[in-house]
């Protein structure tokens, strides 16, 4: 948590001290804001949402075999490769799983683990499965057409990228680190397992894409888990949180 450091705690105190309402995106941040700062306000969980409405209807201006061939599963990654997304623990996972499962891992994003990530592909030998695609503005286009994705982060306040992987209705293999637990349900849409366990997520990655049965039970969780977060189940949240301020404020006046 960047407000934790001693340049910018005592600002970030004041200010949540002196808010109106304050929202956290998940239970294990609201925990952690608790424990690291000396706050007197009650904090409301609001979790993050999406529009779940747009992405009812699949791509057809691409095709999925420019990322794979017909008979290769898809697994992918999106981050900004900082060390706390763990990028080296995704190559070893996928290391272990290429081993069993025909695939090819797509990873989106830049950032200071690339190079770090680039080197252990080479040393691995599997630069001909790994595809580094580097920023990209059509992310949904990739997830729409990937099997799997990959989130082993050291720390996740809540999980963006597993709820637009699952709403695409793609299954996530993650840490249980932070609010990823309360986005991922294990084995529901994906599989939890503790940071830095390389065996257990390579494991329940095979699991999932083994069977083609299995497979297609765990895209239809994804996706029906992801609508708990959608857009009009969330906004009216925020909505009853600011409805209450102002009339608090109206009384105070």
């Amino acid at each position: 948590m960047v407000g934790n450091h001693p340049f910018y705690k005592p600002a970030v105190t004041f200010s949540i001290n002196n808010s109106d309402v304050v929202t956290s995106v998940s239970e294990s941040l609201k925990e952690d804001t608790l424990k690291l700062f000396k706050i007197k306000k009650e904090i409301e969980v609001v979790p993050n949402f999406i529009d779940v409405a747009k992405f009812k209807t699949g791509f057809t201006d691409c095709q999925r075999t420019l990322m794979a061939d017909e008979d290769e599963k898809i697994i992918s990654h999106v981050s900004n490769f900082r060390p706390v997304k763990r990028i080296l623990d995704i190559i070893r996972i996928y290391y272990i799983v290429q081993k069993t499962i025909k695939s090819k891992l797509i990873l989106v994003g830049e950032g200071p683990e690339r190079e770090k990530a680039e080197y252990l592909v080479q040393e691995l030998g599997i630069q001909d499965k790994v595809v580094f695609l580097g920023q990209s503005n059509e992310v949904d286009k990739i997830l729409c057409f990937s099997d799997l994705f990959l989130l082993p982060s050291e720390k996740e306040s809540f999980g963006l990228a597993a709820l637009e992987a699952m709403v695409n209705g793609v299954p996530v293999i993650s840490s249980n680190s932070g609010g990823l637990p309360e986005v991922n349900k294990d084995g529901i849409s994906g599989f939890l397992s503790d940071v830095g366990d390389i065996e257990e997520m390579a494991s329940n990655a095979i699991k999932i894409l083994e069977n083609n049965t299995t497979l297609e039970k765990f895209k239809l969780n994804a996706r029906e888990q992801a609508t708990i977060f959608d857009i009009h189940k969330i906004v009216p949240i925020y909505e009853k949180l600011y409805e209450k301020a102002v009339m608090e404020i109206e009384k105070a006046e």
